[in-house]
């Protein structure tokens, strides 16, 4: 009996197999079913990344591949009178911008029956080359529309958009489900940076820069606006080109100011002294006395590179005090300590939405030495990073309201007519005023002539500067180099009421080493080149303000159906989606606002038409 069923069932896929040799068979001889897709498919989407002006960091565009399949293509002279090789040659020479003799000869000698005539043609020629094909009953030719994903700013912001390939790296992971439509039924929304494309090119500019001067390592430079959070700028050297990620090594995709922790050295006792003033166990007439060491109970002594002599919490940042600030730092206990340097953000995340953020190094007040107390209050034995630098010097831009960062400012969808807002952490207040603009008032007179900070110092606007240098430990030895250093400076300007936070850290320098010395003059650099962008008023150059005023229209996207609508004032963001359309292709020139468009509001709307934009 089982016997019986085995024949039987063996017989069916016998049977079943020979059909679909049969069903192929006829296909090879005859061509493509008439029911088979031969040219264009609906594919998805994946949502674009914009910075906060509209500046594309990444989008998909449609691209197809012209292929041929041999054994479709009739004879010369069948019933059907189609063309033969030749024909198609002649007839596809002109749209694929290729000689009919070359065509005749792709096709004739490849050795297997299917072969890509032309790979990755724009749409705008598959679409032409689509109807080519229904007019003139081509068989054998077929457009197989793909979407590439492009990155038209390269390296800027490289490791922070990140790219989409093998696996996906950077905002293209962390917010994969948003670009790729998975919670939206396929349609993929667009992601808006915070960052700014102008800002972004200023800072990896200046970054290359100092990189090259001081033979480092690496380098990262960031640009934050303390009272939105909003990060404008986020450069990390080494970089690399997102449109050949392959070609790149994990060194140069490393967004080191989200994931790389470091000890921040002497930068740190902005926010140690802050927290002393705040606690009020110190004010700022208290005093101590540097001779140069201070002896901890246990462990190594701590040192300064000069005797200060007599010292206040001014004169500590002033002249970048080590014992100084081991010194205030005997008059608070080791818990408020660190609940203090915790409100700051030290030891956790800021969230700010990159991937792969890092906590830094902030163990429990149970795991500290007797040394621990004064050399984590000049920035040794805690490491931080980056973002986590800036969120902290917020609040001391603030007056005392700590803001979290953000690298997305909201979410918008295909048709661009919702914008979510990215939501980040509280804001919570964790100094009082007057601490926070006591120290914005030492940060101010470091970079004066004669300070530690000077040649971060600007003529006509004030800029409150710390800077610091940071030994980095040696792995093999799990002690402190003696050639390998963090070199650093951070700026709030201006200082009286900052709406800009910069933070330069340079990762092994060689030569010069002090953050004083070569982080300083980049900070100047990068202050002096965002000061006119930002409307920053300057003593010398105030702002003029003009009588009349401009009026830009929020405005949505008009409908685009039989006739063109007039676009005129509309910015670049809110035409973005008119990119997703198949049935007309757009091109966008400049950035601003629509001032002139081609053809005018009123002409006809034909499938296939080219809408060009031209904004300023």
């Amino acid at each position: 009996m089982f016997k019986r069923r085995y024949i039987v069932l063996f017989s069916f896929l016998g049977l079943f197999t020979l059909y679909l040799l049969i069903h192929y068979a006829v296909l090879m001889i005859n061509g493509d079913p008439p029911s088979a897709p031969r040219t264009r498919v609906s594919l998805p989407e994946r949502g674009s990344i914009l910075d906060r002006n509209g500046r594309f960091f990444a989008l998909s565009i449609r691209f197809a591949d012209v292929s041929v399949w041999r054994p479709s293509i009739p004879r010369a002279g069948n019933p059907q009178n189609q063309p033969c090789i030749k024909i198609i040659s002649e007839e596809l020479s002109d749209i694929l911008e290729m000689t009919p003799e070359e065509i005749h000869s792709r096709i004739n000698s490849s050795e297997s029956n299917f072969l890509y005539l032309k790979r990755q043609i724009d749409d705008g020629t598959a679409r032409r080359l689509s109807s080519l094909i229904r007019e003139k009953n081509i068989r054998g030719v077929m457009v197989q529309p793909i979407v590439g994903r492009i990155y038209p700013e390269r390296n800027f912001a490289s490791q922070v958009v990140g790219f989409v390939g093998d696996r996906n790296e950077g905002i293209e992971f962390a917010f994969n489900n948003v670009l790729s439509g998975v919670d939206n039924n396929g349609i993929g929304s667009q992601v808006v940076l915070t960052i700014d494309a102008y800002v972004q090119y200023i800072l990896q500019q200046i970054a290359a820069q100092t990189m090259e001067e001081t033979q480092a390592e690496a380098v990262m430079f960031v640009a934050m606006d303390p009272r939105t959070g909003d990060i404008l700028g986020s450069a990390s050297l080494p970089d690399f080109d997102p449109n050949n990620f392959r070609a790149s090594d994990a060194n140069s995709r490393m967004n080191r100011p989200v994931i790389w922790a470091f000890e921040p050295g002497s930068t740190f006792k902005i926010y140690t002294l802050a927290a002393f003033l705040d606690a009020g166990i110190i004010s700022s007439d208290t005093a101590f006395y540097c001779n140069g060491v201070y002896n901890p109970i246990r462990g190594a002594p701590i040192t300064c590179l000069v005797n200060h002599g007599r010292v206040t919490a001014r004169e500590i940042i002033i002249r970048s005090c080590n014992v100084g600030a081991a010194y205030a730092s005997e008059n608070i206990s080791s818990a408020a300590f660190h609940q203090r340097l915790s409100d700051f953000g030290f030891g956790s995340r800021t969230g700010a939405g990159s991937p792969g953020e890092t906590a830094g190094y902030f163990v429990p007040v149970a795991n500290w030495s007797e040394r621990s107390k004064p050399t984590i209050a000049f920035g040794q034995e805690i490491a931080v990073s980056a973002y986590q630098m800036l969120q902290a010097t917020s609040a001391i831009a603030n007056d005392g309201v700590l803001v979290p960062p953000r690298i997305v400012s909201g979410i918008m969808s295909a048709d661009g007519r919702t914008v979510t807002e990215w939501e980040v952490g509280p804001r919570k207040r964790i100094l009082s005023a007057e601490t926070a603009r006591a120290m914005r008032a030492y940060m101010a007179a470091t970079a004066l002539p004669g300070a530690m900070g000077r040649h971060a110092g600007l003529q006509d606007l004030s800029i409150g500067v710390k800077t610091g240098t940071a030994q980095i430990i040696d792995p093999a030895t799990r002690r402190y180099s003696d050639t390998d250093f963090i070199a650093s400076c951070i700026a709030l300007l201006p200082a009286e009421n900052p709406s800009l936070v910069l933070y330069l850290a340079i990762v092994k320098p060689r030569g010069h080493i002090f953050g004083a010395q070569i982080a300083a003059p980049a900070i100047r650099d990068a202050a002096e080149a965002l000061i006119g962008y930002f409307g920053i008023p300057r003593g010398r150059n105030p702002l003029i303000t003009h009588p009349s005023s401009i009026n830009i229209p929020a405005g949505r996207l008009p409908v685009l159906d039989t006739h063109v609508p007039d676009y005129t004032g509309l910015s670049k963001r809110i035409l973005l989606p008119l990119l997703l359309r198949d049935d007309i292709i757009v091109e966008i020139n400049g950035d601003g606002w629509v001032r002139r468009q081609h053809p005018a509001a009123g002409a006809p709307v034909t499938a296939g038409m080219t809408i060009v934009f031209e904004l300023d």
